[in-house]
């Protein structure tokens, strides 16, 4: 038995981890002993409403440039981002923008969605909206993103007469 010193200068004996000397832990290698089994399951993945969030905040917070959505996104969603990323409140210099909840609706045929986002910076809470559609090739892609209001497309003021 070696012996090893503590900081007061007194020996103490040293002994193997996990237990008595000589003994080992049963089952294959890599394994807990009382796990009882391997862990067969894939690891949990995301839903796409949720990634979508993450990457969405990512760009809109200057972590991302825009076109790192370019082949996530569909129709207007695109030119609505680079709208709106620039001047965003989400690229402020204090703590970084974290997506706190993602909701959504499914339409009836399940080929799109409609997802809404909190986001906290610091103390302040802001919402998102995007929405999702289902293409051909089974890959969701982004159609629409506003940001508290910002990214709608401008609507026309009627003038009276």
């Amino acid at each position: 038995m070696t012996t090893t010193l503590t900081t007061t200068g007194t020996p103490r004996p040293r002994r193997a981890p996990g237990g008595p000397a000589g003994t080992r832990p049963r089952g294959p290698a890599g394994t807990h002993p009382r796990a009882g089994h391997l862990r067969t399951s894939r690891p949990r993945t995301l839903p796409p409403h949720t990634v979508f969030a993450e990457r969405l905040l990512a760009v809109l917070s200057g972590e991302r440039p825009v076109h790192w959505m370019l082949g996530h996104t569909v129709g207007e969603a695109y030119e609505q981002l680079v709208r709106i990323a620039p001047a965003t409140p989400l690229r402020s210099l204090g703590p970084r923008p974290v997506l706190r909840r993602c909701s959504v609706q499914v339409d009836d045929d399940r080929t799109a969605v409609e997802a809404f986002a909190t986001i906290a910076t610091g103390a302040r809470v802001r919402a998102m909206a995007f929405r999702l559609e289902r293409g051909e090739d089974q890959r969701w892609r982004c159609a629409a993103v506003e940001l508290d209001g910002l990214g709608a497309a401008p609507r026309p003021v009627p003038r009276p007469a």
